[in-house]
């Protein structure tokens, strides 16, 4: 195999990729051996058909594109791996020859990691980040354990208010006619909620239980169901229940449920703790985050457009797989969000350009400090991994590829030089 780079503009190239005849020759067998039991020739019964007999009757073509997909995985990795370019985003092929024993030829275009001009990166100024801790944030994080630790009550004596957890019945109707799908039973809402159309869970403000209540509504310009778009509808009512939430009292005896400790005093000051830590951590992200903004904003790069859609794919599909984990099929989560994978790729295009960016300049950042990756480095981040997985560290070094192991020490390098540009900066 032979592998021919053509630099074209904008950090893009060509890679021209050539297969020798005889692994032209193998594949088509493959694909002869593949199809041969779907093929049907007069006189012969099928996979008992010769492949000369086929291609005499069909042409060689018939097996060309079975051969061309086995080939090009293959013969791109290793041509990726010879032609020495480090190659950032998924290749476009385009199949130049392919004829019986003649090899086989096809381009494959892609990106080329960016040059960088690093702009300023030592001394960068940013806004302080503040982390202290308030008495607001302490109270507001523990009436959050007490909204969590909330009993519901039934109501019996008074009518909806707002914040209510209700179930009613209702039906909607448009001009005097009930129309599809506005019809429920024994229907669960909060009031305040805004699950249902603007105005409607106001009115219910008020409603008295077991007692008909009409609401008038007007669906909005944007709603989903087009025969209900801007139509003015009445929907007849009936609460069926009525709950509030009951926080616990604030004292001891609550800062004994929810915690370790007897006191609320106790309580309060691990509350603080805490939130103290959280912000400490938040507050470095947000430094780094800073730093890293500014000095991209002072460095140059041209990103090929073709690195920008690998990563939002990348990240679309790191998304999906998250959702999966969640117990939903991407196929659920395009049908109840109403997104599709096309909105989603578009949607994360800002964000992908703003990771390549901030990867490339504290990429530059380690090359200019050679700032690396030491071995304790490596074995740490083993470690880490090992418990993730809950597998020996030796069991992970053992299943790790060669390329795997350096885009980790790649990844930590990466890691360092971020915490070596904001280790200097400045705060202003």
């Amino acid at each position: 195999m032979s592998v021919q780079v053509e630099k074209l503009e904008k950090n893009m190239a060509k890679l021209t990729i050539e297969v020798p005849a005889e692994e032209v020759e193998k594949a088509l067998q493959n694909a002869f051996l593949k199809n041969k039991n779907r093929i049907s020739v007069p006189g012969f019964r099928k996979g008992k058909v010769p492949r000369q007999m086929i291609e005499k009757m069909y042409g060689p073509e018939i097996f060309y594109e079975d051969a061309v997909n086995e080939m090009i995985p293959d013969a791109y990795e290793k041509a990726a791996d010879e032609c020495g370019e480090d190659i950032v985003s998924s290749p476009v092929i385009d199949v130049t020859q392919i004829e019986k024993g003649k090899p086989f030829i096809f381009t494959a275009e892609v990106a080329l990691k960016p040059d960088v001009k690093l702009g300023k990166y030592k001394g960068v100024e940013i806004d302080r980040v503040e982390t202290a801790v308030t008495e607001e944030d302490v109270d507001a994080e523990i009436n959050r354990e007490r909204e969590r630790n909330a009993r519901n009550i039934e109501v019996t004596d008074r009518p909806v208010k707002d914040g209510d957890m209700t179930v009613l019945d209702f039906e909607g109707f448009v001009d005097g006619v009930a129309f599809e799908g506005g019809k429920g039973e024994n229907y669960s809402l909060t009031i305040g909620s805004g699950a249902f159309i603007p105005g409607f869970e106001e009115q219910l403000i008020g409603a008295e239980i077991d007692k008909e209540t009409e609401i008038h509504v007007t669906f909005p310009e944007d709603y989903q169901a087009e025969d209900l778009k801007g139509k003015d509808a009445v929907f007849k009512c009936t609460i069926r229940e009525i709950r509030e939430k009951e926080l616990p009292e604030l004292d001891d005896e609550f800062a004994g449920e929810v915690s370790e400790f007897d006191t609320l005093e106790e309580y309060k000051a691990d509350v603080r703790a805490k939130l103290t830590e959280t912000k400490e951590k938040e507050a470095k992200n947000l430094r780094e985050e800073a730093v890293v903004e500014a000095i991209v904003k002072d460095s140059d790069m041209e990103i090929p457009e073709a690195m920008v859609e690998t990563r939002q794919k990348q990240m679309v599909d790191e998304f999906m797989q998250s959702i999966t984990m969640q117990g939903l099929t991407p196929e659920q989560y395009y049908q109840f969000t109403g997104a599709s994978r096309e909105r989603l790729i578009a949607q994360v295009k800002p964000q992908a350009e703003k990771r390549i960016r901030a990867r490339l300049v504290l990429e530059a950042i380690a090359k200019a400090e050679n700032i690396t990756a030491s071995e304790e480095d490596y074995e740490d981040e083993l470690k880490v991994m090992a418990e993730t997985y809950q597998m020996e560290v030796d069991k992970v070094r053992e299943m790790l590829p060669e390329k795997n192991a350096a885009q980790i020490k790649e990844d930590i390098a990466v890691r360092k030089a971020a915490e070596f540009a904001v280790a200097n900066a400045k705060e202003k």
